[in-house]
């Protein structure tokens, strides 16, 4: 029983990581390189990760920089900037490229709050169906005899608690975010 809860508790773990490196991605006031990280460059016939094509920094709190390894794919990496969904003007300057991050706008602001919302929602979803198989796991266990009726309802119970628990740091890192998108 112990290490279905092990196992549970693991998974809300992944998922907690997973919806914290989704909120890196997502914009707030200041800038982040994490934004480019999705971005794929064109670089000889194949896709490849902004990520690996240059050092991102953020030197100031609205502008990033993108160091880019190979002189010769400064292009493909600016065109790739440019035509994300950014709305980002990169500008050169030898291998650096510099990307003025504009302040948000009050709809823009809401916009991401809403995606920010549904993206925390979807997480306590994938947190609830981690409960419901580890429940179901322990129901199996305690229907093969492998565990008492007293031992499931208190593997249920603990199961709950962990699912709290988690479901509490989802919506408290989506407080933080939302309080960083809105903050003017």
């Amino acid at each position: 029983m112990k290490e279905q809860i092990d196992i549970f508790a693991d998974n809300c773990e992944k998922t907690i990581a997973h919806f914290k490196s989704e909120l890196g991605k997502i914009r707030g006031a200041r800038a982040n390189g994490a934004i480019l990280e999705n971005i794929q460059v064109d670089y000889y016939g194949s896709k490849v990760p902004l990520i690996q094509m240059g050092l991102i920094n953020t030197p100031e709190p609205r502008l990033i920089t993108v160091q880019v390894y190979d002189a010769s794919s400064i292009d493909s990496v600016e065109k790739a900037i440019r035509n994300s969904d950014l709305n980002l003007n990169p500008a050169r300057e030898g291998n650096l490229i510099r990307l003025n991050v504009p302040a948000l706008t009050e709809d823009r602001r809401k916009e991401l709050s809403k995606r920010l919302g549904k993206l925390g929602e979807d997480e306590k979803v994938v947190i609830r169906n981690h409960r419901k198989d580890a429940i179901d796991a322990l129901k199996k266990m305690e229907k093969e005899k492998e565990i008492s009726e007293d031992e499931l309802k208190k593997g249920q119970a603990e199961v709950q608690g962990v699912t709290d628990k988690y479901i509490a740091k989802i919506d408290e890192m989506f407080k933080q975010k939302e309080a960083e998108i809105m903050e003017v």
